[in-house]
């Protein structure tokens, strides 16, 4: 009776540590799939390096995970979407130094991830936000330019300063034409800038 007793008190605290137990293992594998998102695409990320770095075995990430693809996105959701820093209306150095310090950082890494979006719902999803961030950023960002035009010429300038900031134009002056990262900006600066005066001109 007192050895059934004390079996019942020891059961939940065993339960305990195997729950603390799963949600570490866990947090590890995200924590690893994590890096590997940063360093590799989606096929050059194997369960095999994902399990190494978590101290675990492709077995328990498949238990846990199911697959891969479930794996790639539960690890998308736990990323740290800091965004593009504050909002500086109306300063075109101030926001042109918040969008290139952060390409500098992970340029190349959304890089490799716009080429995973075609076939991964997950990605999609996840590049689709950080458009939608974007956008809502450079709005802010821009809004004395913006402000008083007509909606046709507001989209239109609008989505002239997007491109203008886009990753893609970071690769091709960074990456394509080895520009060095002040001369990328002088660039970019002079492009916002046109845009700009244009707009007031026009």
């Amino acid at each position: 009776m007192v050895s059934d007793m004390k079996k019942a008190k020891t059961r939940p605290y065993a339960m305990a540590a195997r729950a603390e137990a799963a949600s570490a293992t866990r947090a590890r594998i995200l924590a690893s799939t994590r890096k590997l998102l940063a360093e590799h695409s989606f096929d050059e990320m194997t369960l095999d390096a994902i399990a190494a770095g978590a101290g675990t075995t492709v077995r328990t990430v498949l238990r846990i995970f199911g697959g891969k693809e479930l794996l790639f996105a539960a690890a998308l959701e736990t990323l740290d979407d800091r965004g593009f820093g504050p909002v500086r209306p109306g300063d075109v150095d101030a926001t042109l130094a918040s969008v290139y310090d952060i390409y500098e950082r992970i340029g190349d890494t959304v890089i490799r991830w716009l080429a995973d979006e075609p076939r991964l719902p997950a990605m999609r999803e996840h590049i689709n936000f950080g458009r939608a961030n974007l956008r809502g950023w450079v709005s802010e960002s821009f809004a004395p330019s913006l402000a008083g035009l007509a909606e046709a010429s507001r989209s239109r300038l609008l989505n002239a300063l997007i491109v203008a900031l886009d990753v893609y134009v970071w690769k091709l002056l960074r990456r394509d034409f080895g520009l060095d990262s002040a001369a990328a900006r002088a660039v970019v600066r002079s492009l916002l800038t046109g845009l700009i005066g244009e707009n007031e001109r026009g």
